[in-house]
């Protein structure tokens, strides 16, 4: 039994496969979580933290310290300039942004335009809120954005676009010609853009992450996302925020406080001085992770899984369709058996059942004997239906 706004919403299908990882003993190559900590200098801080009596509530937005990094943070790496006690709020994970965010400003009736493939919780949220999901499909195998797809999206009920970049799961991180195409709609439709900007830092070739916030008359209708796990692999802290105007900002703490109220108080001093003390860390991350990425990626061309070389994130995809299989779910299901190992299918994440139907996500976040040993088992496996 569950309430009506909850029917049809299938279980997180990471919680799924990293079950069916645990219960098999195969190797994860599917949920998104390092399998090395961040710095070391940060997991001290925050022991200090826990040791000296930060135990208690934190207040609502932010301890003022990390309101004050995230604001330094955004000037030092993109020029924008923020209040930190009115344009910053700290959140339980990026995930509480999204949701916060979509529940402080959707009203039910209001259409978002989405980026499809989405992560899964982008879904619940706005079926939650009553909103109605405009899905703009990024398609295989490119997985760039169609600028007339997305004029063609909008219609006099559009109110938000909800945009993720770089994008998980496609590994895409738009570039000039597609923000402008995006910017364009905000203006002309006069659209609040929520902007997804969990791995702004882990790009690769060159690729660079350029916030919606920085283009010509967006930093007042942008909401922008982001967090300390995956910039600093710090997945389990659930240490995120919200920056942008003060109305936005003040919108999602209208819902935050009625979901967490406050985030772990021992956290975000530790995470403020990651922001400060720690600003190369990531950079060093996203080389390191270029390097697993294509030891992955070569493994999966052996393996005949010719992959998509992603620009950015933790994942990459591949089309499974040649072997046989009716979907990516069903090969995913047989691959701890067939393989020893664990993927995720990707049409989770697509409305367009087709587009995403043969799909399938593969994480690169994974020590590098992890990955050896995973793309190892599946260039040995019988993986033909």
């Amino acid at each position: 039994m569950r309430a009506e706004r909850l029917q049809g919403i299938a279980p997180t299908i990471f919680s799924e496969m990293s079950a069916l990882a645990v219960r098999t003993g195969a190797v994860n190559l599917g949920q998104g979580f390092p399998d090395t900590d961040g710095p070391a200098s940060v997991i001290t801080r925050a022991v200090a933290a826990l040791e000296g009596g930060a135990n208690q509530y934190a207040p609502g937005p932010g301890v003022p310290a990390l309101r004050q990094a995230v604001a330094a943070h955004q000037r030092r790496h993109y020029g924008l300039e923020l209040d930190p006690d009115t344009q910053v709020v700290v959140t339980t994970g990026c995930t509480e942004a999204i949701a916060a965010a979509l529940l402080g400003l959707v009203d039910p009736g209001d259409e978002v335009i989405v980026l499809e493939p989405y992560y899964d919780s982008y879904v619940a949220m706005l079926q939650m809120t009553g909103g109605i999901r405009r899905p703009v499909t990024l398609r295989a195998p490119d997985f760039r954005l169609d600028a007339d797809e997305l004029r063609a999206s909008v219609s006099e009920k559009t109110r938000f676009m909800l945009v993720n970049t770089p994008h998980n799961p496609t590994g895409t991180v738009l570039d000039r010609a597609e923000l402008d195409a995006i910017a364009a709609v905000a203006h002309a439709h006069d659209l609040v853009v929520i902007s997804d900007e969990v791995y702004e830092h882990l790009t690769f070739d060159g690729s660079s992450h350029v916030p919606l916030a920085t283009l010509p008359g967006m930093a007042e209708r942008t909401l922008t996302l982001s967090s300390v796990g995956k910039s600093y692999s710090l997945t389990g802290w659930k240490v995120g925020w919200a920056t942008g105007p003060a109305e936005l900002v003040a919108a999602v703490l209208a819902a935050k406080q009625w979901l967490t109220f406050t985030s772990g108080a021992p956290l975000q001093p530790a995470v403020a001085l990651a922001l400060n003390e720690e600003p190369d860390f990531p950079e060093r991350l996203a080389a390191d992770l270029q390097l697993r990425r294509d030891l992955l990626c070569e493994g999966l061309k052996a393996a005949g899984l010719d992959p998509r070389i992603p620009q950015g994130t933790y994942f990459a995809m591949t089309d499974t369709s040649h072997f046989g299989w009716p979907d990516g779910r069903a090969l995913c299901l047989a691959l701890p058996e067939r393989a020893g190992v664990v993927a995720i299918p990707a049409q989770a994440f697509y409305d367009d059942a087709d587009a995403g139907r043969h799909l399938v996500r593969w994480a690169f976040c994974k020590d590098r004997d992890v990955i050896e040993e995973g793309v190892r088992r599946l260039a040995a496996a019988d993986l033909f239906s």
